[in-house]
């Protein structure tokens, strides 16, 4: 056996600032993972998402073991998003690996956002700013941007009637396959999804309004002392204010809470939700990755992926599906300490 050790919904308690303290969450997320049940004689390899440490959360404590033949991190050429990579050849009898990490995740509260914006150079954005695969910027699209952020001058302004408009236009469908496809010409046309459909209409109509917008993909952090997360992935987005920066907005969790809730528009609790997530996420989740229309790294033999929230196999070159982790399969858990 083979072993690398590196070092590289929710409301809990809204508190602002940059330290470490009252609202966060620490604990270890291991990833374990399976392939030995797929054909056997062929090439397996394996993508997972790996995430690093930023301002808002702390990665150690990292660890890969298996029986993998090789393996790398890596990070795609377009969004420089990390990767854990491995493969095992066509004659491995076993295709086993568990990656983990230890994380303190805080809870984010921007509530100070200016009004007033200096100039800036949207060149400076344009990978934030340009079409995907399942978002135009064009058509009915550039037509609603335009409706909805009519007379709105500033980043800010125009992102605040975007995020308004998504609330209470979008829904959440618990009928959706994982986190949704994202596909925002259809779901303009029947707006409920999940937080990956949601967002990506948040952030397709923000591009189309000249505000530069992502999405930033996750894994849902438990609330129990230790908890199976296997289906706990979540996508939020943010957007760039002038001399401010990159803002948060969770559009997909407001109307999460309403429907687990069975909140209308206008109750209170919905308006607190709905002022808590402009700005603001709770700590239980940790960023896995960015970008859309990946290119993995080494690439893979299937189209560019449309989002990265979940662990990507392909075996003899047939992708397996990432939806279905009993089948993959695939096990995340999450243990507080």
């Amino acid at each position: 056996m083979r072993r690398i050790v590196c070092a590289v919904s929710v409301i809990c308690g809204l508190v602002a600032g940059s330290a470490w303290g009252a609202g966060q969450r620490a604990g270890i997320v291991t990833l374990e993972v399976d392939l030995t049940a797929q054909a056997a004689g062929k090439e397996a390899r394996l993508w997972i998402p790996y995430p690093v440490s930023d301002r808002n959360q702390e990665l150690s404590d990292i660890r890969v073991t298996g029986d993998y033949a090789a393996s790398g991190v890596y990070t795609d050429l377009t969004h420089g998003t990390p990767m854990l990579y491995a493969e095992w050849t066509k004659a491995a009898a076993s295709r086993k690996l568990v990656f983990s990490f230890r994380v303190k995740r805080k809870e984010i509260a921007q509530r100070d956002l200016p009004s007033k914006e200096p100039n800036w150079n949207p060149g400076d954005y344009a990978e934030y700013l340009r079409p995907t695969s399942l978002g135009p910027l064009d058509g009915d699209v550039k037509a609603l941007a335009d409706k909805i952020t009519m007379a709105k001058l500033t980043n800010l302004e125009k992102a605040r009637a975007i995020y308004d408009w998504s609330v209470e236009n979008m829904y959440r469908d618990p009928g959706t396959k994982g986190c949704g496809r994202g596909d925002v010409c259809l779901l303009l046309k029947k707006p409920g999804g999940k937080c990956t459909d949601i967002s990506s209409v948040f952030i397709a109509l923000c591009r189309a309004a000249g505000v530069p917008a992502r999405e930033v993909f996750s894994i849902r952090l438990g609330k129990k002392p230790q908890e199976d997360i296997t289906t706990y992935q979540h996508c939020w987005a943010e957007f760039f204010v002038p001399g401010y920066g990159w803002v948060t907005a969770d559009p997909a969790d407001v109307r999460k809470a309403m429907l687990v809730e069975k909140l209308g528009l206008d109750n209170p609790k919905t308006g607190e939700y709905r002022a808590y997530f402009w700005g603001g996420i709770d700590a239980y989740r940790v960023v896995l990755a960015r970008g859309r229309d990946l290119r993995l790294n080494p690439p893979q033999a299937g189209a560019p992926l449309n989002t990265f929230g979940y662990p990507y196999a392909e075996v003899g070159g047939k992708a397996l599906d990432f939806y279905d982790p009993k089948g993959f399969s695939y096990r995340y858990t999450f243990t507080e300490t």
